[in-house]
């Protein structure tokens, strides 16, 4: 049977691309974060820890960049499964040596490019996420499929997990415009993603929650409330998660492998402010994507020991 959060407030881990870069791991694109996978995996082992010790009681699996968008067509067919396994694995034995509870998420990442629903092909992906699955799968405590771009990518990751007997969650990005409704990178609304779920989940297995990442903190809030919503409308209990990044906004169209995306500088008391408005919103799963730190993740677990 599966194991559902639903606690008071869990704290994720924060972007470990970023992490990798702020440490010294090689880091360059495409490769992103698999480059430290390929030349220097101790890296990789270093940011979970890092972000345990800032307080995460979940890590998530390095394998985000293990897809041909990052590694090219021919490292992925001649490595990918493996550098996603690798990344498991070194997960797996953080998380295993910690004396605190920390759970591993695996990654099913965007297959064919982060913020780009018009490059979505359906049986690429369901070949490749098919793939991360395996890999990781023997490893992992939960998954997160992140940053979804589209109702149709999150449908062809119901395919892919509809067997699994550990907890799901489907993490969606959203356009960085503010508005009075939540809007996916597709322009799809956040409550029309949040109905097909749920009647995916009649057809191919409960979902655990749905989270909301890659994207500026300020909309996360109105995403959020969106989802809360239509799971009160079907009288659903789920979780609600949001880690946000500290990117500048993204523009449709965003070519991500052509350069590292441009950043601000939120400091944790910053971030701990949108955290706040979040959970007051109801959010229980709380971190942070590309560019949040550890520092990041220390201030949100300052601020929950003062949660009752």
């Amino acid at each position: 049977m599966k194991h559902s959060t639903l606690s008071n407030l869990t704290l994720l881990d924060g972007g470990i691309g970023r992490e990798l870069k702020r440490i010294g791991a090689p880091f360059s694109q495409p490769l992103w974060s698999a480059q430290a996978l390929l030349e220097a995996p101790e890296f990789v082992a270093q940011a979970h820890q890092n972000f345990i010790e800032a307080g995460a009681e979940i890590i998530t699996v390095n394998s985000y960049a293990c897809v041909p968008f990052h590694l090219g067509e021919t490292l992925y067919q001649e490595q990918g499964a493996a550098l996603a396994e690798q990344a498991a694995v070194i997960a797996r034995e953080v998380a295993d040596k910690t004396s605190e509870n920390v759970q591993v998420a695996g990654a099913l990442p965007p297959p064919l490019g982060s913020y780009r629903p018009d490059l979505f092909e359906q049986h690429k992906a369901l070949d490749i996420l098919t793939t991360l699955y395996n890999a990781q799968d023997e490893y992992v405590d939960l998954w997160i499929a992140e940053t979804i771009s589209s109702i149709e990518e999150a449908s062809a990751i119901s395919h892919v997990l509809k067997d699994s007997i550990k907890p799901c969650y489907y993490a969606f990005t959203l356009s960085d415009e503010i508005g009075e409704t939540a809007t996916l990178r597709s322009g799809e609304l956040v409550t029309d993603a949040v109905e097909t779920l749920l009647k995916e989940a009649h057809l191919r297995g409960e979902i655990d929650g749905i989270f909301f990442n890659c994207s500026i903190p300020e909309v996360m809030k109105q995403a959020i409330l969106d989802t809360k919503s239509i799971l009160e409308k079907h009288a659903k209990k789920l979780n609600i998660g949001a880690y946000a990044n500290s990117f500048k906004p993204i523009v449709q169209g965003h070519e991500a492998n052509l350069n590292i995306q441009s950043s601000r500088d939120l400091t944790p008391e910053e971030y701990l402010y949108f955290a706040k408005q979040w959970y007051n919103a109801g959010a229980n799963i709380i971190g942070g994507c590309c560019g949040i730190e550890p520092r990041h993740i220390k201030a949100l677990q300052e601020w929950k020991k003062t949660l009752k």
